[in-house]
């Protein structure tokens, strides 16, 4: 009988679980909204960056710039 739990062990046992398995999922969320964020931001700054070599006919910052904004938006 030493095996076996009480209903009030078991429930402490399962409540300490499903609170690690909510801080996991909203861990997983908040680093799905901050991943998100960033993505936007440097989009954002991506594109000021090109739209400025673009009005200073900086051809090789706007051919890396795209390069790489290219490759940002292929992500998703």
């Amino acid at each position: 009988m030493k095996d076996k739990k009480s209903y009030t062990e078991l429930m402490k046992s399962h409540t300490s679980h499903q609170k690690d398995a909510d801080l996991t999922s909203m861990d997983i969320y908040i680093q799905m909204i901050l991943d998100e964020s960033l993505y936007k931001r440097r989009l954002h700054i991506l594109t000021e960056k090109i739209n400025e070599a673009l009005d200073r006919r900086n051809k090789q910052a706007f051919l890396e710039l795209s390069k790489e904004y290219i490759a940002l938006k292929s992500r998703e």
